[in-house]
């Protein structure tokens, strides 16, 4: 479950890297939010902690490039 959890925090991870496009910004940022809150979910289930983490970091990144945008950027 770990290595699933880690598998979609760096699928998340690098849809957050298109955040500097200003088109695919909101897109990139919905889509790695929702793969992280996935990914936190499969992490919750192991006894490891390292994927948790990382999904929680992405979707920490991905709520915060969102409220700067306003939602939409």
């Amino acid at each position: 479950m770990n290595i699933i959890s880690t598998i979609f925090g760096v699928v998340g991870m690098i849809l957050l890297v298109l955040v500097i496009f200003p088109i695919l910004g909101a897109i990139s940022s919905w889509v790695a939010l929702v793969i992280a809150i996935i990914g936190l979910l499969f992490g919750s289930f192991s006894s490891k902690r390292a994927g948790r983490n990382l999904n929680l970091i992405v979707i920490l990144i991905a709520l915060v490039r969102l409220y700067i945008g306003g939602g939409l950027l």
